[in-house]
């Protein structure tokens, strides 16, 4: 289809992206929104995505040419003014860029772990933000794939995969099927020959650089809780081990996704040796 120029936000060409803002109604309906120029060339150029079409201002359209003329006209573009994407979603999307996509399949916990040496386990992580900023960890340190609780935010919500970097969209993950299988879904790590690392600041947890100086696993799954709560009592009673980051007595605890990155960057081999 030929680039079109909407008439307005009235436009009925343009009318799914009104849901932009209720990432649970775009769910509902099989798709997920991807927003900013950085995050939309990469969704454009995997192919695994079936990409319905883009809302651009005109500056996004030209950032954008050399993706879209690989496309072939594949895709609908519609061309909109700075105060339509406002009048459409409710927010001032200010880079003029967004993509609404088909959502893939889920990934069958059986199928991501067949593969798999790494993994980031994460229970009850509602934030968006945080749950964007582990996948970034994820593809940082070429963690194979995270394995999510029915309470975690979606990763293809538009907020987590821009914090990602769009690393949602590249690393693979499965979700629960139940909140009352969780427990056998830890379970499976295990019987699957993962050693499950949990990161918590209780004791009687084993220091993290102590455990990483003395122990390698040929497959390994980190386990991490939201920030307060953190792990569910069943979480940490299903690892094979706890441990704990070192920090000041008079702070409660790190924000789970620098807490990721500290732990994947001492438990996993450097990035070099992993690529032999």
């Amino acid at each position: 289809m030929p680039v079109v120029h909407i008439s307005g936000p009235d436009d009925p060409r343009v009318a799914l992206y009104r849901h932009v803002p209720d990432g649970e109604l775009l769910r509902a309906h099989g798709l997920f929104v991807a927003e900013g120029r950085f995050v939309v060339e990469r969704l454009l150029s995997d192919r695994r995505f079936h990409v319905l079409s883009l809302l651009l201002n005109e500056a996004a359209s030209r950032a954008l040419q050399p993706v879209l003329a690989d496309l072939g006209g594949q895709i609908d573009v519609f061309i909109g003014a700075p105060r339509d994407f406002e009048a459409l979603t409710g927010h001032d999307i200010h880079r003029g860029c967004l993509a609404l996509a088909s959502r893939p399949a889920p990934l069958p916990l059986d199928e991501l772990l067949e593969n798999a040496r790494s993994l980031i386990v994460l229970e009850e992580i509602a934030n968006a933000d945080n749950i964007g900023g582990v996948f970034r960890n994820a593809a940082a340190f070429d963690v194979d794939g995270v394995v999510l609780s029915r309470g975690c935010a979606d990763p293809l919500y538009r907020k987590a995969i821009r914090t990602s970097m769009a690393a949602t969209l590249r690393v693979p993950f499965s979700v629960a099927a139940v909140d009352d299988a969780w427990p056998q879904t830890l379970a499976r790590l295990r019987a699957g020959g993962f050693s499950v690392v949990a990161l918590t600041p209780r004791e009687p947890a084993r220091d993290l650089d102590e455990y990483a100086r003395s122990t390698r696993h040929d497959r390994m799954a980190l386990l991490l809780g939201a920030e307060g709560a953190g792990l569910s009592p069943e979480a940490e009673e299903s690892a094979d081990v706890c441990v704990r980051i070192g920090i000041r007595s008079d702070v409660d605890s790190l924000n789970v996704a620098v807490a990721a990155g500290i732990a994947l960057h001492r438990l996993l081999p450097p990035a070099e040796l992993r690529e032999e």
